[in-house]
C-alpha cells in the first residue's frame, strides 16, 4: 500500500485498537578534537573534504588507532546512564555498501559494547498537569564512527530519487559516535509520543552536562532513530517495526511517533502488512516516507576488527571517571527550583526557553533569580526570537546581564534605560558601564535639574497641579510622566514624585 493511497488513522483512534511498542536509538557525536581512529580535525562547517586522511578515507594500507578521549567519554556516558562498563570489549566491522562509507564498512561494536544494562528515569509531563516518572531501560551504549555526508543535487526533495547528481563530503566520516540503544519501551499508549520526546530531551540534558558533546540536533551532533511497531490491543503479539531515521528535534521525535502509529494502524486496518524498513521524517508536515528495506544483524556480516586491539578499561580508571560525573540534570533542576523559590510554571518556562544554565550563571554572577529570569525570558528572549537564534548564542554573557541589573539596583539606570543598555551591549558597543557612559543613559537624580523640570511640568499643567493641591495625590502620575518625557526617561521617578508633592503640598 503506497503512502499516497493509505489512510492515516487519527492517533486517539489508533490507540483504542493497538498498543505501540517503541524503541529509541540516539547517536551522539563526541566533541573530541580529532576523529575516532585518526588525527583529522572534527570542526563543524569546514570546507568539504578538507578534514580527511588515508585512514578515514579507507585507503589501502592505512591503519586505525583508537581515540583514548572518545573511550573516556563513552565510559562517562555509560556511568551516567547507570550502565555496567565492560572489562574487555572490541570493535567489529559492520559491512554494507553506502556511498558515504568510504571503507564500505563501518567500524562499530556488535556483541561487545563498552556499556550495557543501564537506565534513565525521565519525567513525562501529563496533559492534566504534573508529571509521571518513567524508567527507560538502556540495552547498550557502544562506540562507532560516523559516516560521511551526501548532498543530492537537482531533485525537488533533497533525496537521491530524482536528483541529477550527488556530492560527497567525507569530513564527518570517522567522527566518534556513541550510539545509545534502549530496550523495548512499554508505556500506556497515550503516553508513547510524550515519553519518546522526554527521553531524548533529558538524554540531551545529560550529554550536555557531561560536556562530551554540544548535542546540537540542528547540526546533527545528536540524532534520534524511532523504532515502532503496533500490537493488537492487549494481545502481546509484536508487530513488524519501522525505523524512522535521523529525527533532529524534540518536537519531531514526538511527531514521528504519532505519525507512525497512525500509519501502521491504517495499513493494518486495511489488511496490509508492515514492511520492515527505514523511513525519512519530513519536518514540513510531520509525515514519513519510505527509505530502504531494513537489514537484520546477520545481513551486516559483523566480524571482529583485525586492525584494532581490544579495549580493556581498568576498574581503577572507571571509578576515577565515576568521580567526574556532574549532578544529574533532573536533581539539579529540583535543587535550583527550591533555591530560587520558582513555581513549577516558572521552572518549566525557564527550562523550555533553554535558559536554565544562563539564569544559573547570572545568579552566580550576583543577581537575584527573579531578575535573571526576567531579563533572559523577557528582553533577551524577544531579541533571540527576532534574530532567529538561540538564547545562548546571543552576544551577551550572564556576567553582563548581572552587571546591568546591578546598575538598576544602584539607581544608575531604570528598567527603561536598561533596555537601551542591553541594546548597546548586544550591538558590540562595550561593557554595560561603557554603554551607559557613551550613550549618556545615567539616571538624573540632581535636585536642581529635576526641580526645574517639575516647575515646568506644573506650569504647563495647572489643572493637574490644582487637583494635587486639593488632595488628589494620584494625579501626580501625569506630572511625573511629563517630567520623564522631557528628560527622555532618565529622571529618577521616585525623586520626581517627592518633588511634585513637596511643591504642591
Amino acid at each position: 500500500m503506497t503512502t499516497a493511497t493509505q489512510k492515516i488513522v487519527p492517533f486517539d483512534e489508533a490507540i483504542t485498537r493497538y498498543d505501540p511498542v517503541m524503541g529509541l536509538e540516539v547517536h551522539v557525536e563526541l566533541n573530541t578534537a580529532t576523529k575516532m581512529f585518526c588525527g583529522c580535525a572534527t570542526a563543524f562547517g569546514a570546507e568539504p573534504n578538507t578534514q580527511v586522511c588515508p585512514v578515514c578515507l579507507g585507503l589501502p594500507g592505512a591503519l586505525p588507532v583508537v581515540n583514548a578521549k572518545a573511550v573516556e567519554s563513552a565510559i562517562r556516558i555509560g556511568l551516567a546512564l547507570s550502565c555496567d562498563i565492560a572489562e574487555w570489549c572490541r570493535f567489529a566491522r559492520k559491512n554494507y555498501f553506502y556511498p558515504d562509507m568510504p571503507k564500505n564498512f563501518q567500524t562499530s561494536q556488535y556483541d561487545e559494547p563498552i556499556a550495557f544494562d543501564g537506565y534513565l528515569d525521565v519525567e513525562v509531563p501529563l496533559e492534566e498537569g504534573g508529571t509521571r516518572t518513567v524508567r527507560v531501560e538502556i540495552e547498550r551504549a557502544h562506540m562507532e564512527e560516523d559516516t560521511g555526508k551526501s548532498l543530492h543535487v537537482g531533485g525537488a526533495t533533497g533525496r537521491i530519487h530524482g536528483a541529477d547528481h550527488s556530492l560527497l563530503d567525507y569530513n564527518r566520516a570517522g567522527i566518534p559516535l556513541i550510539e545509545i540503544v534502549t530496550r523495548t519501551i512499554h508505556v500506556p499508549a497515550e503516553l508513547a509520543p510524550a515519553v519518546a520526546r522526554a527521553f531524548v530531551t533529558q538524554l540531551r540534558d545529560l550529554i550536555v552536562a557531561l560536556d562530551v558533546s554540544d548535542a546540537r540536533m540542528d547540526q546533527g551532533s545528536l540524532r534520534a532513530d524511532v523504532n515502532l511497531s503496533l500490537s493488537p490491543k492487549d494481545s502481546g503479539v509484536l508487530g513488524t517495526r519501522s525505523e524512522t531515521k535521523n529525527v533532529n528535534s524534540f518536537r519531531s521525535v514526538e511527531r514521528a511517533v504519532r505519525y507512525e502509529i497512525g500509519r501502521h494502524a491504517g495499513v493494518l486496518d486495511a489488511g496490509g502488512s508492515i514492511l520492515q524498513e527505514t523511513r525519512h521524517f519530513h519536518e514540513a508536515n510531520g509525515s514519513t516516507s519510505a527509505g530502504r528495506e531494513k537489514s537484520d544483524a546477520d545481513d551486516y556480516r559483523y566480524f571482529p576488527e583485525p586492525d584494532l586491539a581490544p579495549v580493556a578499561p581498568s576498574r581503577e580508571w572507571v571509578e576515577e571517571l565515576r568521580g567526574t560525573l556532574p549532578e544529574p540534570p533532573s536533581e539539579r533542576r529540583r535543587r535550583l527550583q527550591a533555591e530560587w523559590e520558582f513555581s513549577d510554571l516558572d521552572m518549566r518556562d525557564t527550562v523550555g526557553a533553554g535558559a536554565l544554565d544562563l539564569v544559573a550563571a547570572t545568579v552566580a554572577a550576583g543577581t537575584t533569580p527573579a531578575a535573571a529570569k526576567k531579563w533572559w525570558l523577557g528582553e533577551l528572549a524577544r531579541r533571540a526570537n527576532e534574530d532567529g537564534t538561540d538564547l545562548a548564542d546571543l552576544p551577551i554573557t550572564p556576567e553582563q546581564v548581572a552587571a546591568i541589573q546591578g546598575l538598576i539596583d544602584a539607581g544608575r539606570v531604570n528598567d527603561k534605560l536598561a533596555r537601551q543598555v542591553f541594546e548597546g551591549v548586544l550591538a558590540g558597543e562595550g561593557t554595560p558601564d561603557e554603554v551607559v557612559s557613551t550613550r549618556g543613559l545615567e539616571v538624573v537624580s540632581d535636585d536642581g535639574a529635576l526641580g526645574d523640570a517639575v516647575d515646568r511640568a506644573i506650569e504647563a499643567n495647572p489643572d493637574v497641579a490644582q487637583k494635587i493641591r486639593d488632595g488628589k495625590v494620584q494625579a501626580a502620575g501625569a506630572l511625573i510622566g511629563a517630567v520623564m518625557k522631557e528628560m527622555r526617561g532618565q529622571a529618577d521617578a521616585g525623586r520626581v514624585r517627592e518633588l511634585v508633592l513637596e511643591k504642591l503640598s
